[in-house]
């Protein structure tokens, strides 16, 4: 559904008198830094990927969860790499398109729900929401070895932290890092 350029899009988090509108014809965002960051902060990250990496998970996993916590805290930049990344790694765009709404198809094995559940109960943590209960604790170690269950909660992890970072910095999608 494409909108006209005179209707303005209210979030459902906007306050009185604080309103983020988006608006087509406003200008794009720009970031607040230029600058990556420091080589010590840059090779501390690296590390923790090697970890999540050595453990054994699917790329393909791995992406899926990344891309759906970028989804759900609204991470543009993320959610761009996720999608190149993803498809880098042969996945499809039917899946890629359905991550926000895997539990409505039936494109995803057992394994990746459980990962999906985990990813979304440890995303969502605002106030009053259950967190990871125990359903969904035993339904991913259920199914994920207790290494590639620690890489899955550190690519959680991890991805909520960027999110958090490009979100206060107004990082924008489409930059290769």
């Amino acid at each position: 559904m494409v909108l006209p350029s005179s209707i303005l899009l209210r979030h459902e988090d906007d306050e009185p008198g604080r309103a983020h509108v988006t608006d087509e014809g406003a200008a794009t965002m720009q970031a607040r830094l230029k600058s990556s960051g420091s080589p010590e902060v840059t090779q501390a990250i690296q590390q923790l990927y090697k970890v999540i990496a050595s453990a054994g998970v699917d790329s393909r996993l791995l992406t899926l969860v990344h891309l759906r916590t970028s989804q759900i805290n609204g991470c543009s930049p993320c959610v761009f790499a996720s999608v190149q990344a993803g498809k880098r790694d042969g996945e499809t765009d039917q899946r890629l398109h359905s991550v926000a709404a895997w539990r409505e198809t039936p494109f995803f094995t057992d394994e990746e729900r459980a990962a999906l559940a985990l990813t979304e109960a440890a995303t969502r943590i605002q106030d009053g929401a259950p967190g990871v209960t125990d359903e969904i604790w035993e339904g991913v170690a259920g199914v994920l070895s207790e290494g590639e269950l620690n890489a899955v909660i550190l690519e959680i992890a991890l991805t909520n932290f960027f999110n958090r970072i490009n979100h206060t910095i107004r990082e924008q999608a489409g930059k290769t890092w």
